[in-house]
This record gives structure tokens, sequence and C-alpha cells, in this order.
């Protein structure tokens, strides 16, 4: 198990977050790509003090880039929509 600091990255504050935050209770973070959905929610729930009803994952593919003539990769990264419970409610800006 890996220390919770470790497995959530960073929130991911976009448009469609936001609007997923509003409509369906869920906020979206950016993980480690080695963690999996038990880990997700324990970091979670340990490091915002809320309950976590369920967490979804999205493995995302980095994208070549060019810079000038050398050909690169960006690189991969794991996405994690988290469903709070009924109530929660979670300020990504105090914490942050």
């Amino acid at each position: 198990m890996k220390a919770a600091h470790k497995v959530v990255m960073a929130p991911l504050i976009t448009e469609k977050g936001t609007h997923v935050s509003e409509t369906a209770g869920q906020v979206v973070f950016k993980v480690d790509r080695a963690a999996n959905k038990a880990d997700i929610r324990r970091a979670i729930e340990q490091l915002f003090g809320v309950k976590v009803e369920a967490v979804r994952t999205v493995n995302y593919l980095g994208k070549s880039v060019r810079r000038g003539r050398r050909l690169g990769r960006k690189p991969n990264w794991k996405k994690a929509y988290v469903t709070l419970a009924e109530g929660q409610t979670m300020d990504l800006l105090d914490k942050v």
C-alpha cells in the first residue's frame, strides 16, 4: 500500500470536471498509474476526510509530440472519478 499523498497526485479542475462535480457529486483526480480503485478510495478518505461511494478510473495514453526534428512522447497517465457518498462535499480549493 502506497502513501496517500503519492496515490493522489492532483485534482483536475476542468470544465468537464466542474460539470460532473455539480451534477453527479463526483470529483476528478489525477492519480498514480499503478494505483487500483481500493488504493484510490483509501487515499481520498484519508486525505480529505470524506466517505467515498465509488471510484471509476480511466487510463490515458501519452500523445506523440514533435519539437523541431525530434520526436518525443508525453507520459501516460490515469484519471479517477470519485463519487462521494450522499451528503458529502469536498472543497478542493481549500486543500490545495
